[in-house]
């Protein structure tokens, strides 16, 4: 990749494998592929849809499924790095992961597809925190480490977007279950390469808390569920008031027992800084808009513009360009500006993008109605991933660097569940779908707005109220 190549000086912290370009690559081709199977079923679902005969609800869910059991795994996954070795459990996250895209990839109806990429979501949730983990651990702080990460923060830029394309590639020329069969020699590669480039770790005493894991999963599904079911059932259908409620129980019971436990899977007093509680919601917030973005989008461009799968995935194309130029330069626009006003500019920038794409209709043309919009919103992008990330694990302690980052993507991954599904339920009246598409963006709008405001209210004061060294310290951070 030349990502790699980019940056040739990239030295290894002591203790680690003499080869930098490697683990590099290794780590960020990995994550590459789980953030791109976020999204590369969407260009797929007009033909998912048509040959398992899922409608929209099923639909939603065969991306719930990933995403849902990913974030809510990813604190355990992170917990299972500390204690048994990243590198170890990085290999067996891969193998999970690359078995489950062949399930995917074979599977003869709509529940073996939903359940396999529930599987996938674990494999994932094994893989990205022990991925960020490796790459804190094997390059040395300072430069040389924010170099790296701004490459890890550009990958989970536009993996999404990529996404689109390779799926679309896959659906218009060779079959959507390609998108899924190309993980497999990709993974496998990996796997092997693994013990022979990154740095084993040492595995650290003590115990996995799987009531905290178990009670986060069930109840955020517990949600989901209800959320997706009030569009065709409505509110005050039994099931959907059984779900929330038992939602409530088991996020309640969450709460209680990660006070009182040992070895916490969720360390509360995380959330006693400002910038951190506020970077989780902000994130959250941003996530549920920019995956309704994707999912809505997509199907615009095919069903309404009547653009290919492959077509509908180039469409990106602008977007992925104008992101991946921002989040490179991203550390020297922060060391000049600051991480607080830099997010809220990006914050305001996808606002702003994503309000103008809204306002689509029967006669909007792609240059002035979508792809200009989508320039503006891969900018926000670029700049409000990094700051998004930095401020969530803002002054933590090193041993408790693991259970930030999983709060972090664990904000990342059920944002984006619970937005999906409380857009779908919002748009689920819509008579057509391009009034569908609109109404989803715009509430999509709505949860940018909290999340700006989020940061406006909460992230920047905090950030003001810090020592000029730590000011300048938490700049130099870069963001996941």
């Amino acid at each position: 990749m030349d990502v790699v190549t980019a940056s040739p000086d990239l030295r290894t912290s002591p203790g680690s494998a003499h080869h930098p370009r490697a683990i590099l690559a290794i780590i960020l081709v990995s994550y590459f592929l789980i953030l791109m199977d976020n999204s590369v079923i969407f260009t797929g679902l007009p033909s998912i849809a048509a040959a398992m005969g899922l409608d929209s609800t099923g639909l939603s869910w065969v991306q719930d499924a990933y995403t849902l059991v990913f974030g809510g795994l990813l604190l355990l996954g992170a917990r299972l790095g500390d204690l048994l070795g990243r590198r170890r459990v990085f290999v067996a996250g891969l193998a999970v992961f690359v078995t489950a895209s062949f399930l995917i990839g074979v599977a003869p109806g709509g529940a073996w597809l939903i359940a396999g990429r529930a599987l996938q979501g674990v494999g994932a949730a094994i893989v990205a925190p022990s991925a960020l983990s490796l790459l804190t651990a094997s390059f040395a702080e300072g430069e040389q480490r924010s170099r790296a990460v701004a490459w890890y923060a550009a990958t989970a830029g536009i993996g999404a977007s990529l996404g689109m394309l390779v799926g679309g590639a896959a659906a218009q020329w060779i079959s959507w279950r390609a998108g899924f069969f190309i993980n497999v020699p990709i993974g496998i590669a990996m796997a092997l390469l693994a013990p022979r480039y990154l740095p084993a770790g040492r595995p650290q005493p003590g115990r996995f808390d799987l009531a905290g894991a178990f009670s986060a999963t069930l109840g955020v599904g517990a949600l989901v569920f209800a959320i997706i079911e009030s569009a065709g059932r409505g509110w005050t259908d039994p099931i959907v008031v059984a779900s929330a409620v038992v939602a409530a129980v088991l996020l309640t019971v969450l709460v209680l027992h990660e006070r009182r436990a040992e070895q916490p899977i969720m360390p509360l007093h995380l959330f006693a800084d400002r910038r951190r509680a506020g970077a989780y919601a902000a994130r959250a917030l941003y996530m549920g808009a920019m995956i309704g973005f994707f999912f809505f989008t997509t199907q615009l461009l095919q069903d309404v513009l009547g653009f290919s799968a492959f077509e509908a995935g180039a469409a990106f194309l602008p977007m992925t360009a104008v992101n991946f130029v921002v989040a490179t330069l991203l550390p020297r626009i922060a060391r000049r500006f600051g991480e607080a006003p830099v997010l809220v500019a990006g914050v305001g920038l996808t606002l702003a993008g994503m309000a103008w794409l809204a306002q689509i209709g029967t006669a909007t043309s792609y240059l002035s109605g979508i792809a200009l919009p989508m320039v503006i919103i891969g900018a926000g992008q670029g700049l409000a991933f990094a700051p998004l990330t930095s401020f969530g694990i803002v002054g933590v302690r090193s041993e408790e660097a693991g259970a930030a980052s999983g709060l972090v993507n664990t904000a990342h991954q059920l944002g984006m569940a619970t937005g999906l599904a409380i857009l779908v339920a919002a748009s689920a009246d819509a008579v057509d779908l391009t009034t569908e598409v609109a109404t989803a963006l715009t509430w999509g709008t709505g949860l940018l707005a909290l999340s700006l405001l989020v940061v406006v209210a909460v992230i920047v004061p905090a950030q003001r109220r810090l020592r000029p060294t730590e000011s300048r310290a938490t700049t130099q951070m870069t963001a996941r």
